[in-house]
């Protein structure tokens, strides 16, 4: 039976308990990290599912700051479009980050899928990233890491919503406090960060203006294989709406790429200005099929760069299929679910996917370490060759 630590201030939010197992079964390894791993395990007073970060004592010696500070901050957030943390347990060797479940997915999974994909869905994306950030920023709380692979569907209903995960890297601004630690993933970080400025939660909209851009064309803005010609593009905020990928694009979802996108950090939008814009809160966002053009691309700019995220995707399917199912004939069927065009719980394939991808996510599952640039995705491919460039980003 676990018990709350009440020894200090600084511990009391710990639960203690001899053995966490005695609480949850643990069933599959979902992912493992620098100094952690993520098991799908489930509660058996309730019989629920939740993401167990579990991180080794002894694995911490010289990082417990960069835990203490994930901790501090998950503490603090309760919104519907973030992944939650539900509880904390300590055991004589181990700590544990009980977290929520989603089973929904990761976002370009999703858009691949789907046959139908339009200007209106990624501006309903995005409002709801915006959402999240905003409320964030409330609590003087910058994320530092927002890319399309932390945002995640709560679950497999077509209109389910998007979470937000992976705080490895977030930063609770403090009176007085300046930031200017080089962290991030290197496509989606602000000039200012590369610049190794000063720096605020003004980073956090620029990379969801990167995110909305790779939602309109299924590529990224900058691309190099030689890292400093890369960071050279971003700090110089040299990007492109390339034709013919941008030719049916609205001049309104332009627009609001480019003041998101805006490399001095003092005129780029905040996220409450940009929930403002026609392209959110109004009817400029158009109907128009774009789904051939953006998934193709998708699938050729990151597809390969799946392989690397999907950990044990396979078990976690079949979990889910007994979980739903719950038959025999299920069980059966699960046989053969090596294939990566295996069905998902509700029967649909994961058409056109070169992997599969894990349908069970987690929060900083696989968070490195905080204090340094992780790595761009070198597996991603330049822009199409043949492109005519119609419309300049900020310089």
């Amino acid at each position: 039976m676990a018990r709350e630590n009440g020894e200090n201030s600084g511990t009391c939010w710990k639960k203690q308990v001899e053995d966490i197992k005695r609480m949850f079964q643990f069933k599959e390894v979902l992912g493992t990290g620098a100094f952690s791993e993520v098991v799908l395990a489930e509660e058996k007073a309730t019989g629920k599912l939740f993401a167990v970060k579990c991180i080794p004592k002894k694995a911490l010696k010289g990082k417990e700051s960069s835990i203490e500070n994930e901790i501090a901050v998950l503490r603090k957030i309760k919104h519907e479009n973030i992944v939650a943390l539900e509880d904390i347990y300590e055991s004589p060797s181990h700590l544990y980050l009980v977290m929520q479940l989603v089973s929904g997915g990761e976002l370009f999974d999703r858009i691949v899928e789907k046959g139908f994909y339009t200007e209106k869905d990624a501006s309903t994306l995005i409002r709801q990233v915006l959402d999240a950030v905003s409320y964030l920023h409330r609590l003087g709380i910058v994320h530092r890491d927002l890319k399309p692979e932390n945002l995640l569907y709560f679950s497999q209903v077509e209109e389910s919503k998007i979470m937000i995960s992976d705080f490895g890297l977030s930063k609770m601004e403090g009176k007085g406090d300046v930031m200017s630690t080089a962290c991030g993933t290197p496509g989606y970080v602000a000039p200012e960060v590369l610049a190794q400025k000063p720096y605020s939660k003004a980073v956090d909209c620029w990379s969801i203006g990167v995110i909305a851009y790779i939602l309109l064309c299924g590529y990224p803005p900058f691309y190099d294989e030689n890292d400093s010609k890369l960071f050279e593009q971003i700090l110089k905020a040299d990007y492109e709406f390339d034709s013919p990928y941008w030719d049916d694009i609205s001049d309104s979802a332009k627009d609001f790429i480019q003041n998101l996108m805006e490399k001095d950090p003092n005129k780029r939008y905040a996220c409450e200005q940009a929930l403002r814009h026609p392209w959110i809160a109004g009817d400029t966002a158009l109907c128009k099929n774009i789904h051939e053009s953006v998934s193709a691309q998708i699938r050729k700019n990151f597809a390969k760069s799946k392989w690397r995220q999907a950990f044990n995707a396979t078990a976690v399917v079949r979990h889910m299929r007994r979980l739903h199912l719950g038959s025999s004939q299920d069980s059966s069927s699960v046989s053969g679910g090596n294939s990566p065009a295996s069905p998902l719980p509700d029967g649909t394939s994961r058409k056109d996917c070169k992997s599969p991808s894990n349908p069970y996510s987690f929060l900083s599952g696989v968070s490195s370490s905080s204090s340094a640039i992780s790595a761009v995705g070198g597996d991603r491919r330049p822009r199409p060759s043949s492109v005519t460039t119609v419309h300049a980003g900020s310089k």
